[in-house]
């Protein structure tokens, strides 16, 4: 974007084209793929924010952070004494990463995260003013509330800004993905955000968002126990080819994977986190609620990823009953079958 000037819809489209171009030309010396994990020897333990030897991390995309197999979402039920200890024995572990997505999630975990801010990276979202309000959708309101949301928060930054996105059902206007892109950029620019993104529940949006603008870092998207990658045309395709990094939300699709004894349910979490890690490059972010969460999460990243054939019938039982039991409000998940 220029710097103190009026950019026209003409100019902001001739920048993206220029920034697409460079972003093409580079392609061929990025290292690695987005979301999989470098060679050991690549990455030093000393350049991985937060490192413990027995977490392992991937990198995420153009950010070249190394993001820790699983991060910590931001939807609990947990109050603030609770959330402080979740986060601190989250740290414990190695996880690095903490999403928040709306302003009580945010205020509340960037207070969680107060005296040790430095050992993980705060990923924000102000969804009740984004974009899915439709009277946020010009760069000029969406850098207001972002601006609203870091003064709540006592922030000077955020280390990924990834703003809301429409539900499903339908696409924002080419203006506003403009607008969207423009804000982003501009907070970026002004140091208000070290890395940008969206997320949505529309995969079309997902697609035509970065391969459309490259300077997208991250996305954010749903993938449960039972999503997969599509046979053809596959999000992670582009994914991969943009060097885009992915978070997955609702790895225990919005918990109807649970329904049984605290044991039993520890294992499914387990059971959904192998196969994400195994089958894909996107990174879960579950929203933990007790601190032996934290721990399942732990002992899940070290036990082998691959299922056998008695936990793949387990997981497909099991996933076939959390798609049945999705509350109404969530029963869009169930077109996050193929990504």
């Amino acid at each position: 974007m220029k710097n103190d000037q009026h950019v026209t819809r003409r100019d902001f489209i001739g920048d993206t084209a220029k920034a697409a171009a460079g972003v093409a030309a580079g392609w061929g010396l990025v290292s690695g793929h987005a979301g999989l994990a470098n060679d050991p020897a690549e990455v030093k333990p000393d350049k991985i924010l937060n490192f413990n030897q027995n977490m392992e991390y991937r990198r995420q995309g153009s950010t070249g952070w190394m993001v820790s197999a699983v991060g910590l979402g931001g939807h609990s039920s947990s109050d603030q004494k609770e959330r402080n200890e979740i986060v601190a024995r989250a740290i414990d572990i190695g996880i690095n990463y903490i999403d928040a997505c709306c302003r009580h999630e945010v205020v509340r975990d960037a207070k969680a995260l107060e005296g040790r801010r430095d050992r993980m990276y705060l990923a924000l979202s102000y969804c009740e003013k984004e974009t899915r309000n439709e009277e946020y959708r010009t760069a000029k309101k969406l850098l207001e509330s972002l601006d609203e949301l870091l003064q709540l928060s006592s922030q000077e930054y955020t280390d990924l800004w990834r703003i809301t996105c429409y539900e499903p059902g339908g696409r924002h206007t080419f203006d506003t993905a403009c607008e969207i892109v423009e804000a982003l950029e501009t907070a970026k620019q002004q140091g208000k955000a070290r890395c940008i993104g969206f997320s949505t529940h529309d995969r079309r949006w997902i697609k035509f968002m970065i391969e459309y603008f490259p300077q997208v870092d991250c996305v954010c998207f749903p993938f449960t126990t039972m999503s997969k990658r599509a046979p053809a045309d596959s999000v992670f395709d582009a994914l991969k080819t943009c060097d885009v990094g992915a978070f997955g939300i609702k790895p225990y699709g919005a918990g109807s994977l649970f329904r049984g004894t605290q044991e039993e349910n520890d294992e499914r979490a387990r059971l959904a986190l192998r196969y994400i890690l195994h089958s894909n490059t996107v990174i879960p972010i579950p929203g933990l609620n007790r601190m032996e969460e934290v721990d399942n999460v732990a002992k899940a990243v070290t036990e082998r990823r691959e299922l056998d054939v008695r936990e793949q019938a387990e997981l497909e039982q099991v996933g076939k009953q959390m798609w049945a039991d999705l509350p109404g409000k969530y029963r869009w998940l169930k077109n996050w079958e193929f990504v």
